[in-house]
């Protein structure tokens, strides 16, 4: 079937919240490079980097008008030269700032084989959040089995992926979530313990949970107030990983009590990985897709919207009351 000439891409032609800021255009069809592939996009989940990205407070800052949406699943329809380990017809799932669209062109390095056991919706989550979670968990924190994991943010998409890997790993995983609503989520993800931003005693209830020991590993996409309380029931030789700061203040390193306590801070940008160690990217790939494969992982999905109200899913997104991914669902999936 011959490719169109013009594709509609969703485009942040001012900063602003999403409602504001996107504009659905008419815009060229890309063509694929040497070393890239054309997509056509089933699916894009919607990350909270793409509400940062439209009111211009993301770490990346590209020139308007431009596209978000950052991960996608879709079809392979067009290669570029040089492209030998891919195929007309491939369904992939990949990540790159600008897939809010049609069609996306991204490095044939930048997509893999969606697992077959993933419908779009399902995978179309799968690489930003799944894959932050791994490489918080397994390659900077070096989570073991049986040890306590805190996840802030239990309820959310990558706080969800790193519930289900940490259950997959043998930990025992105790959820911090922002409402009651939110809690049977968690505990349906394998939360032994949950507790509520708000109403409980986060440090108290840790510290109760896991007999006085503390968490061993905890994992933060939130920061602020929930980084603060996180040291003060941390364990001997913890570990705390950095993953973002979602509740909108960026806390200050205490390095005495760092020092004193004998805990670790550790940072996690994602994003470096795949341009300095592309080796590990395969590693998490195969491991993710090895554990959905085996039903490990099943991405919860709170709704989806269609492409043409694709505004609607960030704002809700945005909002903080959607539990697991908000899916943007293009006609063809």
């Amino acid at each position: 079937m011959p490719l169109p000439d013009t594709m509609r891409a969703w485009r942040v032609t001012r900063l602003g919240e999403p409602a504001d800021a996107l504009s659905l255009d008419d815009v060229p069809l890309p063509a694929p490079a040497a070393g890239e592939v054309l997509v056509a996009v089933r699916a894009v989940a919607a990350n909270f980097p793409d509400v940062l990205l439209c009111r211009g407070e993301y770490q990346v800052k590209p020139e308007l008008p431009f596209t978000p949406g950052i991960e996608l699943v879709g079809e392979v329809v067009a290669l570029g030269e040089g492209v030998a380990d891919r195929a007309i017809g491939d369904r992939v799932v990949g990540s790159k700032i600008g897939v809010l669209s049609e069609y996306a062109v991204l490095p044939a390095s930048d997509v893999w084989t969606a697992p077959e056991s993933l419908g779009d919706a399902e995978a179309a989550g799968l690489t930003v959040a799944y894959q932050t979670a791994w490489f918080g968990l397994h390659r900077r924190a070096a989570l073991q089995e049986g040890e306590w994991l805190l996840v802030h943010a239990a309820a959310g998409g990558v706080g969800l992926a790193a519930v289900h890997l940490g259950v997959a790993a043998g930990a025992r995983v105790i959820g911090v979530v922002g409402s009651a609503a939110k809690a049977e989520v968690a505990r349906a993800a394998g939360c032994e313990v949950v507790l509520v931003r708000g109403a409980d005693d986060l440090v108290g209830g840790v510290k109760a949970a896991t007999g006085g020991h503390g968490a061993d590993v905890v994992f933060d996409p939130v920061g602020g107030a929930a980084f603060d309380a996180s040291t003060k029931c941390i364990a001997f030789e913890g570990r705390i990983v950095v993953v973002g700061f979602a509740g909108g203040t960026i806390q200050q390193l205490p390095a005495g009590h760092v020092l004193v306590k004998n805990y670790s801070v550790l940072g996690l940008h994602w994003g470096m990985y795949p341009g300095i160690r592309p080796d590990l990217i395969d590693v998490a790939r195969g491991e993710l897709a090895r554990l959905a494969d085996a039903g490990a992982l099943q991405p919860v999905v709170d709704h989806v919207v269609p492409f043409e109200r694709a505004p609607e899913a960030l704002t809700a997104l945005a909002g903080g009351a959607t539990v697991g991914r908000v899916v943007i669902v293009l006609a063809a999936s």
